[in-house]
């Protein structure tokens, strides 16, 4: 981890830290919520031993990257641009891109808008889900799935805020990471998020130690979750902005790997999607999905080794 080199660079009007090590062709691994560059560490060493040059950013508003306070400048096209400014001070032409959770979503964006960037991508854990012209993607859950549905209690700013802040930082980090349950997180608000993390598990899970959750703690601890919730509070502007988009297919040679517990994965008619040829239509170019048995949402942090493996079997090819 010592040999991890980390700097800033000033990218979109922001100053963004980013992890890497390595050189050779880029591979560029996106984190999720509430996650940092750390998501990536088994990864950043592992593709750096194999002659890559691996980087890991700490998106916008997460960790030692520059937060903005106004939500709207949280849009996927933000935080695209964000990267592809990354990109060009790196200067590198193309790159691997590697997204998990909501650096999954953001790599679909970044698919979408500046292909010509990527030379390959592989997603974990969200799967791209079609822009829907005549509703907005938050009603569609609230009607799927209530409004006690974590999306749907993430939109009112400061809400969730509030409630985190009444819970021991790590506590919830145990919570996030190791949480097994595959039905749709549901908090209602008489109950509240301090009750939902009050039974953790007596011992942390053998891939998290807690030096991993201190790190993770000590970052949100500094700075809260302000800018990740912000993500999810943009989701709907997303949908509005990338109208221009409806019917665009996602291009670029893609493989994307999911755990059978991930949450994400058990959400009603998500399988039939993915395994029914719905997906596949909305990515012409994907050429393997993986169900992963036995694992849960956190992957790359849970299985390394067999994801490392994945990551490395389908870029290797190009």
């Amino acid at each position: 981890m010592e040999k991890i080199q980390h700097k800033t660079v000033s990218v979109n009007g922001i100053k963004m830290h980013v992890a890497e090590i390595g050189e050779g062709p880029a591979v560029l691994f996106l984190h999720g919520f509430p996650e940092l560059w750390y998501s990536w560490r088994h990864q950043l060493l592992y593709f750096s031993n194999k002659g890559y040059r691996a980087i890991a950013p700490d998106l916008r508003g997460y960790g030692d990257t520059e937060i903005p306070s106004e939500i709207s400048s949280y849009t996927a096209f933000h935080i695209v641009g964000d990267l592809i400014s990354l990109l060009d001070i790196l200067d590198l032409e193309k790159v691997f891109l590697i997204g998990h959770d909501w650096g999954a979503l953001i790599a679909w964006f970044f698919c979408l808008f500046r292909p010509d960037r990527i030379k390959a991508l592989v997603n974990l854990s969200c799967e791209l889900r079609p822009r829907n012209p005549s509703r907005k993607p938050i009603d569609c859950l609230r009607e799927l799935l209530g409004d006690d549905y974590y999306m749907c209690r993430f939109q009112k700013p400061g809400e969730v805020e509030e409630e985190f802040a009444s819970i021991d930082t790590a506590k919830l980090i145990i919570g996030f990471l190791s949480s097994r349950d595959t039905r749709p997180p549901c908090i209602p608000k008489e109950i509240g998020f301090h009750q939902a993390f009050a039974q953790l598990p007596a011992t942390l899970p053998s891939w998290l130690t807690q030096e991993d959750v201190n790190y993770y703690a000590e970052k949100l601890n500094k700075n809260g979750f302000t800018g990740g919730l912000n993500y999810y509070r943009n989701m709907d502007i997303d949908a509005e902005l990338t109208a221009p988009f409806s019917g665009c297919k996602i291009q670029v040679p893609t493989k994307f790997v999911v755990g059978e517990l991930d949450l994400t994965y058990n959400i009603p008619g998500i399988k039939e999607y993915i395994h029914n040829g719905g997906f596949k239509k909305e990515v012409p170019s994907l050429e393997e999905v993986v169900v992963m048995e036995g694992a849960a949402h956190f992957i790359n942090q849970e299985k390394p080794d067999q994801i490392n493996a994945h990551i490395y079997d389908f870029i290797q090819k190009f």
